[in-house]
């Protein structure tokens, strides 16, 4: 660890223009203090005491660089050259909103213009900006690595993660850390240390400052500096940004400041702060004015500025005030971008195929991808050249395409999911992995948070386009970490596309899809169908498709069909199900020949809602099955949807079967079976409902 040494000195006009910067930054605080009760209509949140080291940081980004401001960060924001309306527009909720077109809060900025740095979404939630960043990073020096970028000298983009230093207490900060320092990536991580998290000091909730926690991460360089001296900041920073472009490594820099003004505009300083008349001390506003003075600028022109940055942000707010909120309309807008893959192309079944299982069909189809697409890799825990995945999902992919596209991660569930924002904002196509379902939960924080709304909430700027591969379900006596079904977890994320295939050509040509969409992706894959060693799952080894093949999200099919004899008699039912499901019910319907037809929905989300109600339509009796426990699942909602839109077409209840209401699936092999679904356990349900 050191502290800064500036040696350089700063032009007079680039001190003038840090102090009009300033001075703008001041004001709005002051105008907002002054209209308290409009602004708080919403949030509002100061970054008074910390401008300084924001407006040093700001005024020497580049626009190749990329940067995540946090929600104290107007000054920041100013500084790259924002201008006050743009952010008063978001302030106000406004429909012109440049960052989030009135859906997000003040100073939660994404911004993707050509001429300024480049900001991907990222959520109010400390800390969690750390993990996209760092992943941005890393998405830099994967295209310096592949030969996919190549930078002049001083021009190399870097990525900037600002946070607060209360926020460094989060788990998902030391994974970001711990992959910037073992991969030496290009970033600054900017801490501002005011002392405070919202009423908790630092000696309540810290046992070291950043710096101190930092410089355990042995790789990464931390420079601690005097976040209220402009000048001190401008010079040091200049010296890292210089470093990191040119030598391609990570510094923590921790800037001490005070925090002059409310926590937000809901969280009154005069609530809880003690200490407000020692930290008025250090306010950076007068030790820069007097430092422009000392270079010579004369007080009749550092006036001026000051009167034309008042000016101007009362000017901007009355505009700002007059602006056009968002219509109804507006709120169904971005949930998703288009993808380009709406209809089933290629060859599914090429003549000359044989059987092949499932895993392989999932293999093959990431290695068709690799070839043709640079920017496409895969990371994640064990999925690199010694192993090639627990599952040899990943097998031989490491050799084949080099360290660089194919490489392990430590157990960081959390980066391995929140990683693939920053990653895709830089232009690249990764698949992850997690290892089991069961291990997602640590990574359910950035997918929620981070990956399923950043195109929303960035208005359309930022969809994370990833996908998520995640081993799922029960297979010969995994216990309880490493067996559990998920999917309706995840369907209760909006913002990701969800796929669940039963086969393998189903399973490529929906990962060809995958790939090919814009959005973010979950790929569940069933363990149990990777091999078909399970009695009854033969089905899912099928013909490879072409390497051209795809198949949309969102289109049902029925691998069995009931016949029209039966149909006419009304003697016949619909099973709508996924993943081994499928199985269970096409050998549950070997007891009732014709009379069953099996819906594979084979994505989850999109769901083909129609499809389902046609098939209930068709057979006025309707079993939804599922492996998950039945309560509260998502089959549960299918179910209701179902009686919902088909209720007069019905002649029974819709039922629903799935595992055991417990909450694990058991180590032992008979406390397993007693829990899941099988096909005799199905095969009662359908002589239940045909027959009531």
């Amino acid at each position: 660890m050191v502290k800064s040494k500036p040696s350089t000195t700063i032009k007079t006009k680039d001190l003038t223009t840090a102090f009009r910067k300033m001075a703008t930054a001041k004001a709005l605080t002051e105008l907002y203090e002054d209209h308290f009760k409009l602004v708080s209509k919403y949030v509002h949140a100061t970054s008074r005491g910390h401008e300084a080291i924001q407006l040093a940081m700001g005024l020497q980004l580049q626009p190749q660089d990329y940067v995540a401001p946090y929600y104290r960060d107007d000054a920041l924001l100013l500084g790259i050259g924002m201008e006050p309306y743009e952010l008063m527009l978001q302030l106000m909720a406004k429909r012109d909103d440049p960052f989030s077109g009135g859906r997000s809060y003040y100073s939660h900025p994404s911004l993707r213009r050509e001429e300024m740095p480049k900001i991907p979404h990222q959520s109010s939630a400390t800390g969690m900006q750390a993990i996209p960043m760092t992943g941005v990073a890393l998405g830099f020096q994967y295209q310096e690595q592949t030969g996919l970028q190549k930078w002049k000298k001083n021009t190399a983009p870097i990525a900037v993660c600002s946070l607060g230093d209360a926020s460094v207490t989060e788990g998902e900060v030391a994974e970001a850390f711990q992959m910037a320092a073992l991969r030496q990536l290009p970033i600054i991580y900017l801490v501002q240390d005011n002392g405070w998290d919202i009423s908790a000091n630092a000696a309540e909730t810290r046992a070291q400052d950043a710096a101190d926690y930092a410089a355990g991460f042995h790789g990464l360089e931390v420079v601690k500096v005097d976040g209220t001296n402009f000048a001190e900041c401008y010079q040091s920073l200049e010296q890292i940004i210089k470093t990191v472009r040119n030598e391609r490594r990570p510094f923590l820099v921790h800037a001490s400041v005070p925090l002059l003004n409310h926590h937000t505009s809901g969280v009154r300083k005069e609530w809880y702060r003690d200490d407000l008349e020692e930290q008025q001390k250090r306010d950076p506003y007068p030790k820069l004015r007097k430092y422009l003075l000392n270079a010579g600028v004369a007080e009749k022109a550092i006036k001026a500025i000051e009167q034309e940055a008042a000016a101007l942000v009362a000017a901007d707010f009355e505009r700002a005030k007059a602006a056009e909120d968002p219509r109804p309309e507006d709120l169904y807008t971005y949930d998703f971008v288009p993808t380009a893959i709406e209809e089933e192309r290629g060859e599914r079944q090429p003549s000359e195929g044989s059987p092949t299982v499932m895993v392989d069909c999932a293999l093959h189809a990431v290695e068709e991808l690799m070839k043709e697409h640079p920017e496409c890799l895969l990371y994640g825990q064990d999925v690199g050249a010694r192993l090639g995945g627990v599952f040899r999902e990943a097998a031989t992919l490491a050799q084949k395409f080099g360290d660089e596209r194919v490489f392990n991660t430590p157990i960081q569930e959390a980066f391995i999911v929140g990683s693939t924002v920053g990653m895709s904002a830089v232009g690249l196509k990764p698949f992850v992995e997690v290892q089991f379902a069961d291990y997602i939960w640590p990574g359910l924080n950035q997918l929620f948070t981070e990956v399923s709304r950043s195109c929303y909430l960035s208005n359309g700027k930022w969809p994370v386009s990833m996908v998520l591969r995640v081993p799922i379900g029960a297979y010969g006596s995994g216990g309880p970490y490493h067996s559990s079904s998920v999917e309706s977890v995840l369907t209760n994320i909006r913002g990701i596309k969800i796929a669940y295939p039963s086969n393998g050509a189903d399973l490529k040509g929906l990962m060809k899809a995958a790939y090919h969409d814009p959005n973010p992706v979950v790929m569940l894959e069933h363990k149990g169908l990777y091999w078909s060693k399970v009695p009854g799952t033969e089905a899912a080894r099928t013909v490879e498709p072409a390497a051209d093949y795809v198949l949309p999200f969102g289109q049902a099919t029925s691998p069995l069909k009931a016949t029209d004899e039966e149909k006419e008699k009304g003697t016949t039912m619909a099973v709508i199900t996924y993943g081994m499901g499928v199985h269970w019910a096409l050998n549950a319907a070997k007891k009732f020949p014709g009379q069953v037809e099996v819906v594979d929905l084979r994505t989850l989300a999109p769901l083909d809602e129609e499809y389902i109600y046609e098939a209930a339509r068709r057979h006025s009796k309707v079993l939804v099955l599922t492996e998950e426990p039945v309560h509260n699942t998502f089959a549960q909602s299918i179910a209701a949807r179902i009686q919902e839109h088909c209720f007069e077409y019905l002649d029974a209840p819709v039922m629903t079967l799935g595992s055991a209401n417990m909450p694990a699936i058991p180590l032992n092999s008979t406390l397993e079976a007693t829990m899941l679904p099988n096909a005799e356990k199905v095969a009662d349900k359908l002589a239940e409902l045909l027959a009531y």
